[in-house]
């Protein structure tokens, strides 16, 4: 999956999960301070990804997540790795 594929993947996520406005959402986006998730929220975020690639994501690939590129790269990582 291309970084951009993944940026519409991570976005559309977060529309309908959290029911965010796609306007609202850019690559520095922050994910707690301008989208308002909050830990419960990015663990959803996380569970739903795994369903999506199919693979398993480690916590600690997450800790460090603070943005929606963030986000896009950490998954970006986990496609690679296979």
């Amino acid at each position: 999956m291309k970084n951009e594929t993944i940026y519409q993947e991570v976005t559309g996520l977060l529309v309908k999960l959290f029911e965010l406005d796609a306007e609202q959402i850019k690559p520095e986006s922050r994910l707690y301070e301008d989208l308002d998730l909050d830990s419960i929220d990015a663990v959803d975020m996380v569970v739903h990804l795994q369903k999506r690639s199919g693979k398993k994501i480690k916590p600690e690939d997450f800790k460090a997540v603070r943005t929606v590129q963030d986000v896009v790269d950490a998954v970006e990582r986990l496609q690679q790795e296979s």
